[in-house]
């Protein structure tokens, strides 16, 4: 029924212009607005819907994954803007917040609206 339809994802935030702040002008990535709306224009076309919602509570949850070819550098260019990852009980972190054992390399932080996001660099 959904095969061939443009699926789309979307998540809240209790802040637009927090927010496009932060995607626009900290992460670098293109948005647009329409309708009091935001849109993540992402690589391979793949638009993510953003909008304000008064009551919104911060997903816990990894909303976006940012892959990356060096994830030293991601975290050093995300840190030099002022970006802060995330530490959770049970991960064994590096001093950079990294995530190095199992699986992919993976560092989380979070959005003005506290969202989780990631960058991770396959091994």
């Amino acid at each position: 029924m959904f095969a061939d339809t443009n699926a789309f994802s979307g998540f809240a935030v209790d802040d637009l212009a927090k927010a496009r702040a932060f995607y626009g002008d900290t992460l670098g990535l293109k948005t647009s607005e329409e309708y009091g709306l935001m849109t993540l224009h992402l690589a391979g076309d793949r638009p993510t819907l953003v909008y304000e919602k008064p009551d919104h509570a911060p997903a816990n949850y990894t909303i976006l994954n940012f892959p990356v070819d060096d994830i030293d550098a991601a975290v050093d260019g995300l840190a030099a803007r002022g970006v802060s990852f995330e530490r959770y009980d049970g991960f064994g972190q590096d001093e950079k917040g990294v995530f190095r054992e199992e699986g992919p390399f993976i560092a989380w932080f979070k959005d003005p609206a506290g969202n989780v996001l990631s960058v991770l660099q396959e091994k």
